[in-house]
């Protein structure tokens, strides 16, 4: 029944006991970190699907903390299991199985309460915790009980082994006073890695809260671009109306215009007719007297002399152009949607054009990023950061998310408790892997470093010795990228310049550093290095 219950307390995808478990929507309990990487191979695949019972959903499901399940494992964990969850019954007991509270190893036995009772007191009756392995606890050699822990050799004993075998004049201890030791080492283990869990748990649901508030932020300014677009969609749809409209009146107003002057021209071109008629047949008659004394001739004038479009009432000038398309309107409209959309990142994220955030796909197994994105410390701890391409394998390094592809731009750091460190620029083509992947050790990296209280910068393999007052543990790094300068200053009183690089960049430059032993912090950005 015990080992049934606690099989329940166990993680479906690592088929260990829970560690820190939340739930999906669905009801089911995983581990944090078992679901996450689970979720994380699922990205880009159209939808999530719980582990359990397959359910989809078309987002990322949220991580809900399971609170009650977190109580009963930490319960769990710290009670020591009671006789009857340890499923050893009494050896004398044959007609039922009775739980045993007690195991002898002289007897090599497990006792119930009422055999306890009967059983013998004398001193070679050693009695113990309910165990299914009593020869374990017994001398190999001696087959004599383990009362002894040999420090030197940090080895159970019997006391054979103590005075007469290969352990005789070693420093001893009873097994009991070597096991309180031993607990209380592990105690404060435990202390310290219940404490360290807490902190991780404070952590997570800061990150978690962070998650929610730009959840809600980017919600927000969706809907707001949605509003803007529908707004934008029915102002291009009334335009369109209008021109259209427009349009449609000066065609009629043309066709009018155009019908009358056709009207005016073919009473013209008859009376050009009649005219000409009339001549041909002046010019058919065969008496000269008769052509002068015919009535009429006198309108019988030449068309190039008396500007024959007189009668046309200017309706033969070319109708004016359409009026032309006014488009300040569209431009106002379109210039205040790229200033909105510029600005959704910043106000989400907190990210201004000025701030430079550490990558976490980018670090070393052995770095820790801060939650804020600013601060990369050192730990001794491997981190099992998720393998991604982007990742440096070999150096404990970590890259900016920005890049610089034009503009001046400057950062600040502050170096804490270390004296190895390195900070610069890259490529985003840098190695990941081997030596050549460290800042300065190739012909796509620049930086500064300090090893062994020594300064140098450094590129390509190529060292430049600075000098040895350096005091600061703050420095500058200034990007005049059309200039192809990137320059390296000691933030002291007064501002100190170290060493400029000059090249010409070909591909966008993102911040980098390395620690080691301790902590570096991006303290602030801008866009103008000229105040240095």
């Amino acid at each position: 029944m015990a080992s049934s219950f606690r099989d329940q307390l166990d993680c479906s995808i690592c088929l260990v006991t829970y560690t820190d478990p939340v739930m999906l929507r669905c009801g089911h309990n995983f581990c944090r970190l078992c679901i996450g990487r689970v979720l994380d191979t699922q990205e880009g695949s159209g939808f999530y699907s719980c582990p359990e019972c397959r359910e989809k959903f078309q987002e990322r499901p949220a991580l809900m903390r399971n609170i009650i399940l977190c109580n009963l494992m930490e319960n769990i964990l710290l009670t020591p299991p009671t006789p009857t969850e340890t499923g050893i019954c009494c050896t004398y007991c044959v007609d039922s199985a009775v739980p045993a509270v007690r195991s002898c190893l002289h007897c090599e036995a497990s006792l119930c309460d009422k055999h306890l009772r009967a059983h013998s007191k004398s001193p070679e009756h050693v009695l113990s915790e309910p165990s299914t392995s009593l020869e374990k606890r017994k001398c190999s050699v001696h087959k004599k009980i383990l009362e002894y822990y040999c420090t030197e050799d940090a080895a159970c004993i019997c006391v054979s082994c103590r005075l007469d075998g290969e352990h005789q004049g070693h420093q001893v201890e009873m097994l009991d006073e070597a096991s309180e030791k031993k607990k209380k080492k592990l105690r404060n283990v435990l202390q310290k890695l219940m404490t360290k869990r807490d902190e991780t748990k404070e952590r997570v649901q800061s990150v978690e809260e962070r998650r929610r508030k730009a959840q809600e932020k980017a919600e927000g300014e969706a809907e707001r671009v949605t509003v803007l677009f529908t707004n934008i969609r029915r102002r291009l749809d009334d335009l369109e109306k209008r021109i259209l409209s427009e349009i449609s009146r000066e065609e009629d107003k043309m066709s009018l215009l155009f019908s009358a002057l056709i009207q005016q021209l073919e009473i013209k071109k008859d009376e050009l007719s009649r005219k000409m008629r009339h001549i041909e047949e002046l010019c058919n008659m065969a008496d000269p007297l008769t052509v002068f004394l015919e009535p009429n001739t006198g309108d019988l004038c030449d068309p190039e002399e008396g500007g024959g479009d007189e009668d046309t009432g200017g309706h033969d000038r070319q109708p004016h152009d359409v009026d032309v398309l006014d488009v300040t309107v569209i431009s106002d409209t379109f210039r205040t949607l790229c200033d909105i959309i510029s600005g959704i990142r910043s106000r989400i994220y907190g990210e201004g054009p000025a701030d430079i955030l550490l990558d976490i796909n980018t670090a070393g197994d052995y770095i820790l990023i801060s939650d804020d994105l600013k601060t990369a410390t050192w730990t001794e701890e491997k981190q099992n950061h998720p393998e991604t391409a982007e990742r440096f394998q070999d150096y404990d390094q970590v890259m900016s998310s920005r890049r610089f592809s034009s503009g001046r731009h400057y950062w600040d750091v502050e170096i804490s408790r270390t004296d190895e460190w390195m900070v610069g620029m890259c490529y985003p083509s840098i190695d990941r892997r081997g030596r050549q992947s460290g800042i300065g050790y190739n012909n796509k990296s620049w930086g500064v470093r300090k090893r062994y209280n020594q300064y140098i910068v450094t590129h390509d393999n190529k060292y430049i010795w600075l000098p040895d007052n350096i005091s600061s543990d703050r420095f500058r790094i200034c990007l005049d990228y059309e200039a192809g300068q990137l320059s390296f200053y000691e933030l002291c009183d007064p501002i100190r310049h170290l060493h400029t690089f000059t090249a010409t960049f070909t591909e966008p430059l993102h911040a980098v550093l390395y620690v080691w032993d301790g902590s570096i912090n991006i303290l602030r950005g801008g866009s103008n290095w000229e105040i240095v």
